[in-house]
């Protein structure tokens, strides 16, 4: 929820609501561009302009470049499942990268820091291309971390400070989706799963839910007809 505005920062964003209405004149690229450049003048002003993420700007994507240090590699079902994210969900985290003076022809350059494969499915992606004008989401980082060593450190911190899911954790989602009416092949195209692995975190949880309300004995007397849980 937006904070209550006072008179002043009210009348900042009624000046401003009515400045932006004339971005509608402009034609749709110039439109981004000048866009950008009034988010990267905001956000000289801002509190939080120490933060990359606080201006993220829409570059066009021939403009950035993998980088050659990268050891993170991305297996053919989770590049899919990434495809999948940004079909549904849209780009909700911007590509990390850093100016390049000296490639090519003409300044507006980028590096990627993090982000390669979301930046290769941007690019790589007709219909994702088409969507987003040829642009992707940036954030630049930080100027004074711009030498090589320094990004080849931020590269593997922010793949590494991902983490993984548990595998408790993932049962408990499936088994929770499946409660909800979501069959096997919904939740496999959905979290990017083989269905052989749904099944399994499947059982991890609903084996345990089975067997919930029985109760056993220490030990069972060797004339004792074993019972067994009916499903």
């Amino acid at each position: 929820m937006t904070e209550q505005l006072d008179l002043l920062g009210q009348a900042i964003v009624d000046d401003a609501t009515t400045l932006f209405a004339r971005l509608a004149e402009l034609p749709e690229d110039q439109r981004i561009d000048t866009i950008n450049a009034l988010r990267t003048a905001l956000a000289r002003h801002s509190p939080m302009r120490d933060e990359p993420v606080d201006c993220v700007l829409w570059v066009k994507a021939d403009r950035l470049q993998a980088n050659d240090y990268n050891p993170n590699v991305v297996a053919p079902p989770e590049m899919r499942l990434l495809k999948h994210s940004i079909d549904a969900d849209g780009y909700t985290q911007p590509i990390v990268a850093w100016p390049v003076e000296d490639w090519g022809p003409t300044d507006g350059t980028y590096e990627v820091v993090d982000g390669f494969h979301r930046h290769r499915v941007g690019k790589e992606t007709p219909a994702l291309r088409k969507r987003l004008h040829g642009r992707l989401p940036v954030t630049v980082i930080r100027p004074e971390r711009t030498e090589r060593t320094d990004r080849m450190a931020a590269t593997v911190r922010h793949n590494r400070a991902r983490g993984e899911h548990t595998v408790d954790g993932m049962s408990d989602m499936v088994l929770e989706l499946a409660r909800r009416g979501k069959s096997d092949e919904w939740i496999g195209q959905e979290l990017g799963m083989q269905p052989d692995e749904v099944l399994r975190l499947r059982q991890v949880q609903g084996l345990a839910e089975l067997f919930a309300d029985r109760e056993f004995s220490e030990a069972f007397e060797a004339d004792t007809e074993p019972q067994w849980p009916t499903t």
